[in-house]
């Protein structure tokens, strides 16, 4: 199993390749196969997943956060913290290692 590393702003997220997503409304279904985790997301939820569609690191999805839904920055900061976390642990998001990918960071 692939070591969990501790989610902070400088921390670079991307969704995970293996699940199916659709979008009933402004929200957003996804269902991870290979554990068969079903996840719905509301429309903040579906906005940072969209985010995460391409390698995305956590403060700039905190900045965007903040300004499309003009949210308190820190309460926005550890609601982020909090779903980035339950995402990661249903195995639906990843860490990035930028020494393995050409992005623009």
């Amino acid at each position: 199993m692939a070591r969990t590393l501790p989610l902070n702003p400088e921390s670079v997220v991307r969704a995970v390749d293996i699940h199916g997503s659709s979008r009933p409304s402004d929200d957003v279904a996804i269902l991870e196969l290979d554990q068969g985790v079903y996840s719905g997301l509301n429309n903040t939820g579906s906005f940072l997943w969209n985010l995460m569609q391409m390698p995305v690191r956590v403060n700039a999805m905190h900045a965007a956060l903040v300004e499309a839904f003009d949210a308190d920055a820190e309460t926005a900061a550890e609601d982020l913290l909090r779903v980035l976390g339950e995402l990661r642990d249903a195995g639906l998001i990843e860490h990035v290692d930028l020494n393995a990918l050409e992005i623009d960071t």
